[in-house]
């Protein structure tokens, strides 16, 4: 069984050796098509609206966007970019970004088919409120 790996030490890497950013290159990669071109797109977005982010590789092959607690997914499927929001439900959309998993009490996703533009600027922002959420929601350390 594979270990989640984080990228923020360096140190942690898969089983072949990979980090999740080499991992998450290897999938845009392997995609080829339409999905690879809009799951790298979405994490240069991420990257830029939250230039510390830690990416993993969860769950046998999902990338995942972090910074103080799971900011979205970015899982691909043969009709879809499915970015879910680990917090979604708590987070403010005034875009209306949200399209699937609205039902839930926590998560909420966006997906992206093939040729939707997607609303760049928005989704951002809707990424620094995850991250502003997070980092609300963090335990404070105990004191010794």
């Amino acid at each position: 069984m594979k270990k989640a790996v984080t990228a923020k030490t360096g140190a942690a890497k898969n089983a072949d050796g990979l980090s999740p950013s080499k991992l998450i290159d290897g999938r845009i990669r392997e995609l080829g098509d339409w999905r690879g071109e809009t799951l790298k797109r979405v994490r240069e977005l991420i990257r830029e609206a939250q230039p510390e982010v830690i990416e993993e590789w969860k769950w046998r092959g999902v990338p995942v966007w972090e910074h103080d607690g799971i900011i979205c997914t970015g899982e691909t499927y043969k009709q879809v970019v499915k970015l879910t929001f680990a917090k979604g439900a708590a987070l403010d959309d005034p875009a209306g970004l949200f399209n699937s998993s609205l039902e839930g009490n926590v998560r909420r996703a966006i997906d992206i088919r093939e040729g939707e533009k997607m609303n760049e600027k928005a989704l951002k922002a809707l990424i620094r409120a995850a991250v502003e959420l997070n980092v609300a929601k963090r335990k404070p350390a105990k004191k010794a």
